[in-house]
């Protein structure tokens, strides 16, 4: 025996009662036009990503449609003469810093104060003969393995320090 009636008609009666996912529809930002499954009969952007720019180009055509009318242009006058003072008072006040005179220090007083004395030079050069190792290292030995003659110091014959 065999199904009375046509098989596909018991289905259609079966998907009546389930909810439909709604069809997709292209994302009307321009440029994205995307395909997505609305979750909302009224929702446009496929993420809140688009909703944002849409959002922002929205604002910006207003102002445009704004600035065109007569108020729009009368304000934005306004706004232009305001900044052209600011930038006349601006320059006016650079003018001004750079009329003064400028100090100049010439090279031989500001480096003057800063030498030393010729003799002082001379001690500080015999003074520095030993290196910085050998001052702090004085009395330690050297390890075996670590110079090429275990055991020798690290500098010898110039005095620590020299007095005068």
């Amino acid at each position: 025996m065999g199904p009375a009636e046509s098989a596909t008609r018991g289905r259609k009666k079966q998907a009546a009662g389930q909810r439909k996912r709604p069809r997709l529809r292209p994302c009307l930002l321009k440029g994205c036009g995307q395909g997505f499954h609305p979750r909302q009969a009224t929702q446009r952007y496929c993420s809140a990503r688009c909703r944002q720019e849409a959002r922002k180009w929205s604002r910006w055509k207003a102002q445009q449609k704004y600035r065109t009318t007569a108020g729009g242009k009368q304000k934005r006058n306004g706004q232009c003469q305001r900044y052209r003072e600011r930038v006349k008072t601006r320059k006016a006040a650079e003018a001004e810093a750079v009329s003064e005179t400028a100090r100049v220090i010439t090279q031989e007083y500001f480096f003057r104060a800063h030498l030393r004395p010729t003799g002082l030079l001379r001690a500080i050069r015999t003074a520095a003969a030993k290196s910085v190792a050998a001052l702090l290292l004085r009395g330690v030995p050297a390890s075996a393995g670590t110079r090429s003659r275990a055991g020798t110091t690290l500098e010898a014959g110039a005095p620590l320090i020299r007095t005068y």
